[in-house]
């Protein structure tokens, strides 16, 4: 099935099954009387990440969902300071949460009790740069600004130095930097790249600082893999399998809510005060395939970026080894079937 005519049925299933969202949540998909008649969550309570990058945007559109899942309580755990949300999955301090695939393998290598459930989005993070390159390659010698080494931007930088047969460990000078710091120095030209996820793009763009080398949006092969996923405390998943299951299910409609209704997806997050900024939000819900959650396999994601992790030695588990040890299917396959377009 060709992409224009899925964008075609996503429109026409817009106008036919999508409620807009108006304080009480929407529903997509199955109605609220059949999922009640399924068995209670085990537990009322859900815990979520409170931080907020626009990208995770669902977790936050499926508040009033999780709600008609039957969970009375839904926390968003705030955590002060810099810290990676695998920490807090890991922890158990957090029950679900999107986070980065090449990071959530990272941590798989590690041990940590996470479990991937499902493909949330591919394509939010973009590479700029203030010099005249064009390819990847052009990097070999460059110097990088990153907020952290082992960081998202450091592992999926690390991932894509590979992929094109650079040395990530000898080719490239990493500096660390807060984000808003390395947006200067590339305005200044004293740094060679630097990758933004929103809504930094999207300020970019608007400041015409630089120019865009990758988009994992559009471009091969990062835009055929999912970027974000969707990952849970395994002892979550194990104890708790039907919350586990409608916890999904909401954050997966509240993916095609972002998908199909981004206007009202944005209002409703500026109106909960998770974001400041009602045009940049709408914009990052516009550029972001939120569509292609039932389209890629996840398996295929977690090949492709384990494999280059571990050519870059960043791991020492096999692909093989880190889908058997950190993933559980069993819950998108039966929500595919559940929430047909």
């Amino acid at each position: 099935m060709s992409n224009q005519h899925n964008n075609n049925g996503w429109t026409r299933r817009k106008f036919l099954s999508a409620t807009a969202l108006a304080g009480t949540g929407a529903l997509l998909g199955r109605q609220p009387q059949v999922i009640a008649a399924e068995p209670p969550p085990e537990t009322s309570r859900i815990k979520l990440v409170q931080t907020f990058s626009m990208c995770e945007a669902p977790q936050f559109v499926a508040e009033e969902l999780l709600h008609d899942e039957g969970f009375t309580e839904v926390d968003y755990v705030k955590r002060e300071g810099p810290y990676d949300i695998a920490d807090v999955l890991a922890s158990g301090e957090v029950d679900i949460s999107f986070h980065f695939a090449a990071r959530l393998i990272v941590r798989l290598d590690r041990g940590d009790p996470i479990t991937i459930l499902a493909g949330g989005h591919p394509g939010c993070y973009e590479l700029f740069t203030a010099r005249p390159m064009r390819t990847l390659r052009d990097l070999k010698g460059g110097t990088i600004a990153i907020r952290a080494v082992g960081g998202p931007e450091h592992v999926f930088l690390v991932s894509m130095a590979a992929y094109v047969g650079l040395d990530p460990r000898k080719d490239i000078t990493w500096v660390t930097h807060p984000a808003p710091t390395s947006i200067d120095l590339l305005a200044h030209g004293k740094i060679d790249a630097f990758m933004g996820f929103p809504p930094q793009p999207q300020d970019l763009r608007a400041r015409k600082i630089g120019h865009v080398l990758v988009n994992s949006n559009i471009d091969r092969p990062w835009s055929q893999y999912y970027c974000c996923m969707v990952a849970a405390h395994r002892p979550f998943v194990q104890k708790t399998p039907i919350a586990a299951k409608r916890a999904l299910r909401a954050i997966l409609k509240a993916t095609d809510i972002c998908a199909l209704q981004p206007d009202n997806a944005a209002r409703f997050l500026v109106d909960r005060e998770r974001t400041p900024r009602y045009d940049l939000m709408r914009q990052v819900l516009k550029d972001i395939s939120y569509t292609k959650w039932r389209d890629f396999d996840p398996e295929d994601t977690l090949r492709f970026y384990a494999l280059r992790l571990y050519e870059a030695g960043m791991i020492k588990q096999s692909p093989k080894q880190i889908i058997a040890q950190g993933t559980d299917w069993s819950f998108l396959k039966e929500l595919k079937k559940e929430l047909k377009t």
